[in-house]
């Protein structure tokens, strides 16, 4: 079953005096506020599409590794996954960086690296990032 999620924004204004917020439709989860200042400079009260983006990549990779590593035959007890994705106004999104800690009793280290790529290969926001490098650092705790 294919499911498909929304997520509205109202923008007010021009580019750099502008701002907008942001709607969790599907889940009414959440607003949030953006504007061009926050995306450019950066900021800590207001979010950005990057940041909005890492956090669907976060997500979506420890769902992917989880599975893979279940499938494995090792379940883990924890997965905690940082997406750090970054933004040049020349640019636009210059790429997203996975940093992952994980337990997972019974797997080797080369099998965790193994199956971190496999992940990062995988997971649907990864190839839908297809355009931009995605790097990984993964650390079995």
């Amino acid at each position: 079953m294919a499911v498909t999620s929304e997520a509205t924004t109202v923008w007010n204004g021009d580019l750099k005096s502008g701002s907008g917020t942001v709607s969790l439709d599907s889940s009414k989860a959440a607003q949030f506020p953006v504007t061009w200042a926050a995306r450019s400079q950066g900021g800590t009260d207001i979010t950005t599409p990057e940041e909005l983006l890492g956090a669907a990549h976060s997500a979506c990779f420890s769902m992917a590794f989880s599975n893979i590593l279940t499938s494995f035959g090792n379940a883990p007890e924890s997965i905690r996954v940082t997406a750090a994705v970054g933004f040049d106004p020349a640019q636009g999104v210059t790429g997203s960086h996975l940093t992952v800690e994980a337990t997972v009793p019974g797997l080797s280290g080369e099998d965790f690296q193994r199956l971190a790529d496999e992940a990062k290969a995988t997971c649907p926001v990864s190839r839908a990032l297809v355009g931009i490098p995605i790097t990984l650092d993964a650390r079995l705790v």
